[in-house]
């Protein structure tokens, strides 16, 4: 193998903690800092939102320079990563556009939660910085062996690499969540720079539209999903979101490797967030987190309730209203509620109704709050995940962490990480948490009532949050897998090995 490291560029639109929406903001921070860590120069680069060069103390690697003939010159900096894994200085670029990226509001939407009317071009940009990256030049003087593009917002990237005769770099791309693809009207073809060759059926585009994920998916030199089993359902159409041929005609390209977690961030003896630590040997600190979780949402002190949390999305993806189905029937039980999250308006509202309606047993928090999540995390006893799909998740893995057992439906990444609490798995000490088949409100039902009945047994109850926080779910594993596939993208097979 070369003494020469492989070169990598992570293109992400998020990434903890300059920039989170959900788990792709997770995944951007560990994984290069993991594979820098095994000796890969890894470098991250994303959009200039409000804030984020400050945060990384970033310094002009370029002038101004044109990226869309239509959009003024763009800008690049670089600084180091805050709050990466121990001892990693990851390098990230990010794209200095004020117009395009320094506003308020989220990545993605507006203030009231509509997406900004910009997003085509905003994230064209983010693509062809990365594409230029992977040309025969570079910029800031280092050209990647692997662009890494990570959903529809940096779909465009491998596009630009295929039209660019001076592209060197090789593209891979992760498909997060199918369900969004980025799809945008085929007059912005000029606009975007891409050749009119690239839009039909074999190219970008998709039932009239130009689709950035299709083009990613249709250009990239591999694809990656982040389960194996989510991989497999994508082929389908059920799961394939009117993609399922494609990626049928790529399955050879097609690799499932199951996201880690940052497992010094989520880490109970160590947790910043927590008030009280403790581990598997030790649930001291666990009945303590249960007992201020209580008092911050607001809810009856009772130590021997079990506390079911949802942290989530509220959408219909996650199979929010399959809970909101059953909940007055669970609160028949002996049980307490926590939630936390936002989304659909009316889930929202429904929650609100539900605390209001029963004061000291269900609390919620409409919102996003890293503090409160590790909190309930360690706080809570069940992780409610009944999502219709899962990519990956990495909730029911915080959870297990925790000691507080997931319940999940057998989908994706869920299906990938959670063991099933039969009287089989009990035996031979492999459960881990609770399954269900078919999204639908029954069968959730009676899955948790499996698992309320369990918790009333404590020693069984004890066994299975044991082997849960002894599971590894760590990236150090995952991180190994990409950079064998890295290896494996000609042509650095021939170059690295």
């Amino acid at each position: 193998m070369s003494e020469e490291p492989l070169r990598v560029l992570y293109v992400t639109s998020e990434v903890y903690p300059l920039a989170k929406t959900g788990g792709l903001g997770d995944v951007s921070s560990i994984l290069p800092s993991t594979l820098c860590q095994l000796g890969v120069d890894a470098r991250l680069l994303m959009p200039g939102y409000s804030g984020v060069i400050e945060r990384i103390e970033g310094c002009p690697v370029t002038g101004s320079f044109p990226v869309l003939s239509d959009l003024e010159p763009v800008q690049l900096f670089r600084g180091i990563l805050p709050e990466a894994a121990p001892g990693a200085l990851t390098p990230v670029y990010v794209i200095y556009c004020p117009a395009l990226y320094e506003r308020s509001g989220g990545p993605y939407v507006d203030e009231n939660g509509h997406d900004w009317f910009d997003n085509a071009l905003r994230f064209a940009v983010l693509s062809k910085v990365a594409a230029l990256f992977g040309s025969g030049a570079g910029l800031d003087g280092w050209r990647p062996h692997i662009v890494h593009c990570n959903d529809w917002q940096t779909g465009l990237a491998p596009v630009y690499l295929a039209y660019d005769p001076q592209a060197r770099a090789r593209s891979v791309i992760s498909i997060h969540n199918l369900a969004f693809q980025g799809n945008f009207s085929p007059d912005l073809m000029p606009a975007l720079g891409l050749p009119w060759s690239c839009f039909h059926h074999h190219g970008v585009e998709f039932y009239g539209h130009i689709s950035y994920l299709k083009g990613g998916l249709y250009y990239s030199d591999r694809i990656l999903t982040v389960s194996r089993s989510y991989a497999i359902e994508i082929q389908t159409p059920e799961f394939g979101f009117g993609l399922e041929g494609l990626l049928v005609d790529c399955r050879d390209r097609l690799t499932g490797i199951l996201n880690g977690i940052d497992a010094s961030r989520w880490n109970p003896g160590t947790d910043l967030y927590l008030p009280a630590h403790y581990d598997v040997d030790d649930l001291y600190g666990k009945a303590e987190n249960k007992r201020i979780l209580q008092v911050r949402m607001m809810l009856d002190f009772e130590p021997d309730l079990p506390v079911l949390a949802l942290v989530t999305r509220l959408t219909y993806q996650k199979g929010v209203d399959l809970i909101l189905g059953i909940v007055e029937e669970l609160l028949e039980q002996p049980l307490q509620f926590v939630v936390l999250g936002s989304g659909d308006k009316n889930y929202e509202a429904q929650w609100r109704a539900l605390a209001e309606n029963h004061p000291g047993r269900v609390g919620v928090a409409v919102g996003y709050n890293e503090e409160l999540a590790h909190l309930i995390e360690a706080g809570a006893d069940l992780f409610l995940m009944p999502s219709r799909f899962e990519p990956c998740g990495l909730n029911q893995m915080y959870s297990m962490r925790y000691g507080t057992l997931p319940v999940v439906r057998r989908t994706g990444g869920l299906a990938d990480s959670v063991v099933d609490t039969t009287p089989r798995s009990l035996l031979d000490g492999t459960a881990t948490g609770f399954v269900f088949e078919n999204a639908n409100r029954s069968e959730l039902l009676a899955c948790l009532l499996r698992a309320l009945l369990l918790y009333s047994d404590r020693s069984a109850w004890r066994r299975v949050q044991y082997q849960a926080m002894r599971c590894d779910f760590s990236w150090a594993s995952s991180a190994a897998h990409y950079l064998e596939l890295y290896l494996a993208t000609d042509p650095f097979r021939r170059i690295l090995l």
